[in-house]
């Protein structure tokens, strides 16, 4: 009978060469499944939060494009209109300016008496086209010299005006609107240098007739 001896332990063989703690039993890791699963369940809401976000910001874009062609498309549409009616102005003013001879004939003849008959009839059919297409004559004797409608082609001085007047019209003058086709040719006065003007010398007057002694 074999006997024990006291104080050891049996212990497992170990292969030569290794380590202890190869002989110690090792974890077992964690397989393929459950190192693939989620730590914890995801919020669906927010996928879906982040697509609205994109597809407000794509119809934000959207709608920014449309309002930029909306407006270029309308600033398109008033340039041509405006070109439009340029074009058909200034043919108007050609074709009149044209007709202007014609029309200082017929005031010529008018003036003395020389519109009669069929002649009378052409001529204020006439006037009356040329009215429909928008001619307006100007230029009256009295009124303001003014450079911008008026051309001085005779000058002189009166006493009895305060400001450059015109004080006759030789050739009246002519516009469609606010364009100036013909300027009216007038002759111009100013006032006499160092004359006093005439309704300077009738306040003159009146303050020399209005004074009087005064009452103590």
């Amino acid at each position: 009978m074999t006997e024990e001896t006291p104080g050891f332990e049996e212990k497992p063989d170990v292969p030569s060469g290794a380590t202890p703690d190869d002989a110690e039993p090792k974890a077992a890791a964690p397989s393929e499944e459950e190192a693939a699963a989620p730590a914890g369940d995801t919020d669906p809401t927010v996928g879906l939060t982040a697509q609205l976000d994109q597809a407000r910001m794509a119809l934000s874009e959207r709608t920014a494009d449309l309002q930029r062609l909306q407006a270029e498309y309308q600033n398109y549409r008033r340039r041509v209109e405006r070109d439009r009616v340029t074009v058909k102005e200034v043919a108007v003013a050609n074709l009149l300016s044209e007709l202007l001879p014609v029309l200082d004939d017929v005031g010529r003849a008018r003036e003395h008496g020389e519109l009669l008959g069929g002649f009378k009839s052409v001529a204020e059919s006439l006037e009356t086209v040329v009215a429909k297409l928008g001619l307006q004559q100007f230029g009256k004797e009295g009124e303001p010299f003014d450079p911008t409608i008026h051309e001085a082609l005779m000058h002189s001085y009166a006493p009895d005006v305060t400001e450059t007047t015109c004080v006759a019209i030789l050739q009246p003058g002519y516009r469609i609107g606010e364009r100036t086709i013909r300027p009216a040719r007038v002759a111009v006065a100013e006032p006499q240098p160092g004359a006093t003007p005439a309704a300077a010398k009738e306040e003159k007057t009146d303050d020399e007739e209005s004074g009087g002694t005064e009452e103590v």
